[in-house]
């Protein structure tokens, strides 16, 4: 990179350092969830758009999903703060303790988040919660078998390597292709089966 873009490169970042210290932190941290779960549906939306003619792009849809991942940002934002004092760790000398943190963040935070994606989705849609608990249980074991797939990786650089202050930013920055896996499992529909002709 040339000498000026490295100098744009450190004012970039000393711009930005104030929107992950102080209270600007839980702002940074919550519509950035909000901001790439509607990407990752936007994303989803793009393809759905190319390959089913006749289906329009749904910018409520795409808020709904905002709405749900800002609602979230606050949790993931205490959530690894509580982590931290609870089971303080960093780097390779302290591994058990993030192995530990992984499964802790597995085991709870994974299952909870799973729920509140499905049941804060379907309120926002018109679902009642009898409908949002039935797809809940239609789609959870997808949804969290496909959770320990990714995340305990991600998880373990990030709880290894990954300053504090910035680690929802790191899981953000992981989420868009996520995302876009949980629009498709949301919105996901089975093609209808042709219906069989007479037979004579």
């Amino acid at each position: 990179m040339a000498p000026g873009g490295w100098r744009w490169a450190r004012k970039a970042l000393a711009a930005g350092r104030p929107l992950f210290q102080g209270r600007a932190l839980l702002v940074t941290n919550t519509l950035g969830c909000g901001m790439l779960m509607a990407a990752g549906d936007g994303a989803r939306q793009a393809w759905e758009v190319r390959a089913r003619p006749g289906q329009r792009f749904s910018a409520r849809r795409s808020a709904s999903m905002f709405a749900v991942g800002c609602s979230m940002g606050p949790f993931l934002h205490f959530w690894y703060l509580w982590l931290d004092r609870l089971l303080p760790a960093s780097g390779l000398r302290s591994l058990p303790s993030v192995v530990k943190k992984v499964l802790v963040d597995q085991l709870v935070a994974s299952p909870v988040l799973g729920a509140w994606y499905f049941l804060g989705l379907g309120s926002l849609e018109g679902q009642t919660l009898e409908e949002s608990c039935q797809e809940l249980r239609a789609k959870f074991w997808d949804f969290y078998k496909a959770d320990w797939c990714v995340w305990p990786a991600a998880q373990l650089v990030n709880f290894l390597f990954i300053p504090s202050q910035f680690r929802v930013t790191y899981i953000n920055g992981l989420t868009l292709g996520w995302d876009t896996y949980l629009s498709y499992l949301k919105y996901w529909a089975p093609e209808p089966l042709p219906t069989p002709g007479c037979v004579n």
